[in-house]
């Protein structure tokens, strides 16, 4: 479900990525869910991901997943709908 569906639309995601590389160094999320949303930016830097990485994988619409996708498209200054 969708934040505002839910009604719980302040919060953000924001992907630190090395300027070179993209190779992702951490990630701030706040908001509903936060909890939930981290384990993608965790796996991703497990296995020295890059934020076009998850930029790429789909994420399910409408969700609050959309908002990692959303970061890392913002990374390169491309977001959808930010």
């Amino acid at each position: 479900m969708g934040a505002r569906a839910m009604n719980a639309m302040d919060g953000f995601v924001k992907i630190l990525a090395d300027k070179k590389t993209d190779k992702v160094l951490g990630a701030h999320i706040l908001g509903a869910e936060a909890g939930n949303l981290i384990h993608e930016i965790g796996a991703v830097m497990e296995f020295g991901g890059s934020a076009e990485d998850i930029a790429r994988t789909c994420h399910a619409h409408p969700t609050l997943a959309e908002i990692v996708k959303e970061a890392a498209l913002a990374v390169d200054k491309r977001p959808l709908h930010i």
